[in-house]
């Protein structure tokens, strides 16, 4: 079973077999933030879906013991969140106090507007 989790690991993230280009701290934390910047963003979104999905099906519960299942994984919806975007922020803190190299929030995709076409 490691086996499997290790080799998936490197197919979902080319960049880690490239890790050799990590020299120093500087190199690792931007090796870090650009993980964090391409992967997180999706991540976030995913359990945005979660809490949303728990949130209803807590609306549409006909009994107490749907309705306290769906309450749970609605909490561990709101830690996840929580603990994603800290972490996200605790890399940002760190480039920034050491002065390394980082960038702000990712940029995300927005709807078209007349001017983009």
């Amino acid at each position: 079973m490691k086996k499997i989790i290790s080799i998936v690991s490197l197919y979902a993230f080319p960049i880690l077999v490239l890790a050799d280009s990590v020299t120093d701290a500087n190199s690792l934390f931007t090796l870090a933030n650009n993980i964090l910047k391409s992967v997180l963003p999706i991540i976030i979104a995913i359990a945005v879906i979660y809490f949303v999905y728990n949130a209803f099906s807590y609306m549409i519960a006909a009994d107490e013991e749907k309705k306290g299942v769906a309450k749970e994984k609605m909490i561990y919806g709101i830690i996840a969140l929580f603990v994603m975007v800290s972490v996200w922020g605790i890399v940002n803190v760190l480039s920034g106090t050491f002065g390394f190299t980082t960038t702000s929030a990712p940029t995300l995709p927005g709807l078209p507007t007349s001017q983009s076409f």
